[in-house]
């Protein structure tokens, strides 16, 4: 018991502090695991020979991680996504996987061990790219969204993999009995009572039928079973109870899997996709996301552990290289899939650069390969290594996308702007949310507008419900000129470009002087800019809609609602002269923070806004007692 304990808190505490200082030097948590396995083990050799045990219990952290993923691969989004996973990704694993079983025909290894080492290599680390993109901001983008769409179809293509495995051992599956002799084939480890089966001793149609059964009743299950047993389980009204169910659905199909000779995380995977339109899947999710991240999370812990560091020290140059080379051939095959598929520029070198790592998949398979001896020992031992390299170097590969994507500049399509026709009392420049409420109210009010945007897409929308807009850059003096700027009474300014929004006021001051303009505003200090821009009136995004809520709020704590709008017309008039009067101490390129005048009198206007509404309060004391 104190070994167990003490073996618990040493991969505890490894990952408790690796894991966190790894994600905050944008590493990824993959990468943690994998550098307090190595520090434990290799470096410090606090563990030892049990986290090849180890290894074969958090394995299970994979096949929770499949049954999660199936979840979220609704039967109708696949299919809406089918060219980019069949094309986009399924060229990918497809083509990488042949140069790199090519690469490892030519050093000298057999057909089936060049295809196992090319299948593993080929997937790419959805961790550790998922995190960094989601980081950067990058996953909107045309390269993002191509590097997520190959990264689910590695996902998926795991269980083909895990499938066609088997086919390529090129000896019988190697098995450890209780007393620790080695067994050599499936009927001797049957008889030590050591794996049990439902389809030994059936003929090939038996064994087909068989599971073909097994498949087919997780399938019916997820259909009519699991919404029963979840509504009987919430009779109990325990919430560990969807805990256990949501484990026993994957244990229990896992299981069966192994009965029948397949892989428990195909079927996991099945099942997962299956209940991906449960009504229960979040729930199973949010049971199940803890377990499969601490088993995951042990996985990656006991192979950085298992690592060969002497191996990496008798030829570090040789390792690297390989590891360098990988990411070279997976390069190649990225670059030119992803230019066949219309990537240009920065996009194309996000897909190229992000992908072309090996991934934490391949530490899967390559455990799974030599269960099966498919690959040698010792083979094994020095792909993990190449493996772990070519994820450390992927930081460097982000590193060298944003240095490229300071020198790309992607050509812009310049729409040609349209021919103004019109003029009105009121120019609105920008047609998104804010100035479509804007432009509602003024037209329904029998006031002309003229509409300026430069997203063909808003232009079009507010044409299909017969509203006439011109497209062209707001901002350009011309196209202004052409709007009537001269002679216009209003000027809305609603741009999202706070920049653009504060140079297209000053300009629309200093041509028209008698123009009234009202601008949308960010945040305080682009209310200041604005100020000092010229503007007239300056609604802040947020501002409104916040103050409304107030008002609501002091209505259902007391207040009557005479009242509550008072306080909020009383706060509305006290901000919009805080705000005149802090526009004075503002300087530019200065947090407010940081300036002394400003905070000091920021300060004194907070209590006169508290003391106008403790006054109102007061007040409606007196009128109460009286």
């Amino acid at each position: 018991m104190e070994t167990f304990l003490y073996q618990a808190s040493i991969y505890l505490a490894a990952a408790v502090i690796s894991v966190p200082l790894a994600s905050r030097l944008g590493l990824g948590s993959v990468l943690g695991y994998l550098a307090a396995g190595i520090v434990i083990g290799p470096v410090l050799g606090l563990v030892g020979a049990e986290t090849e045990d180890l290894q074969h219990f958090a394995e299970f952290g994979v096949v929770m991680m499949l049954f999660l993923i199936g979840l979220e691969l609704e039967p109708r989004a696949l299919w809406a996504m089918r060219h980019k996973l069949i094309g986009l990704g399924g060229l990918q694993v497809t083509i990488s996987t042949l140069a790199l079983m090519g690469a490892a025909m030519v050093v000298g290894e057999t057909w089936q061990i060049g295809l196992a080492i090319g299948l593993a290599l080929s997937l790419s680390s959805t961790a550790i790219v998922l995190q960094t993109l989601s980081e950067k901001g990058l996953m909107q983008t045309g390269g993002g969204r191509a590097t997520f769409a190959v990264l689910l179809t590695q996902d998926i293509a795991v269980i083909p993999i895990l499938a066609l495995l088997p086919l390529l051992a090129v000896a019988p599956p190697i098995h450890i009995a209780a007393d620790g002799s080695i067994q050599r084939n499936i009927e001797d480890a049957a008889h030590h009572g050591s794996q049990l089966s439902l389809v030994e001793g059936l003929p090939g149609w038996g064994v087909t039928l068989v599971t073909c059964a097994a498949i087919g009743s997780i399938i019916l299950a997820g259909i009519y079973l699991t919404r029963p047993l979840f509504r009987f389980i919430h009779a109990a009204n325990l919430r560990e109870m969807y805990t256990a169910l949501a484990l026993l659905i994957v244990v229990g199909i896992s299981f069966l899997m192994t009965l029948v000779g397949l892989s428990p995380a195909l079927g996991a995977f099945l099942a997962g996709v299956v209940l991906a339109n449960s009504e229960f899947r979040h729930e199973m999710e949010s049971d199940l996301n803890p377990f499969k991240g601490l088993l995951l999370g042990l996985f990656f812990i006991t192979v950085g552990a298992g690592i060969n560091y002497q191996l990496f020290l008798s030829s570090p140059a040789d390792l690297i290289g390989l590891a360098l080379l990988v990411i070279v051939i997976k390069g190649l095959v990225l670059y030119f899939v992803g230019r066949a598929f219309g990537l240009r520029h920065r996009n194309h070198w996000l897909f190229t650069l992000g992908l072309a790592q090996a991934g934490e998949f391949g530490f899967v398979l390559l455990a799974f390969t030599r269960q099966l001896n498919v690959i040698p020992a010792a083979l094994s031992e020095k792909l993990l290594l190449i493996i772990a390299l070519s994820m450390l170097i992927t930081p460097l590969l982000f590193i060298a996308y944003d240095v490229l994507s300071k020198l790309i500049k992607d050509p812009k399509s310049e729409t040609p702007s349209d021919e103004i026709d019109e003029v009105g009392p009121v120019i609105i420049a920008g047609i998104g949310r804010f100035g479509q409420i804007v432009n509602r109210l003024v037209r329904a009010s029998g006031f002309k507008t003229v509409v300026l945007d430069h997203d063909m897409e808003a232009i079009q929308l507010m044409r299909r419900f017969g509203v006439k807009g011109f497209l062209g850059d707001p901002t350009r003096p011309e196209l202004l000129r052409a709007a009537g700027i001269a002679k216009a009474r209003v000027l809305v300014v609603a741009l999202d470009n706070p920049k653009g929004s504060v140079a297209l006021t000053a300009y629309a001051r200093r041509t028209n002087p008698n123009l009234h303009i009202i601008v949308r505003a960010r945040d305080r200090n682009h209310v200041y800019e604005l100020y000092r821009a010229g503007a007239d009136d300056i609604v802040r995004e947020m501002f409104d809609g916040s103050l409304r809520a107030g008002r609501y709020v002091l209505e259902n704590v007391g207040l009557s609602e005479y009242e509550a709008a008072q306080a909020e017309q009383t706060f509305y008039s006290h901000d919009r002269q805080t705000v005149r009067e802090l526009a004075q101490h503002w300087i530019p390129g200065t947090p407010s923070s940081q300036n002394p005048a400003y905070v000091a009198r920021s300060k004194e206007l907070e209590k006169d806004l508290e003391t106008a509404l403790m006054e109102l309060s007061e007040k409606k004391e007196a009128r109460d007692v009286g």
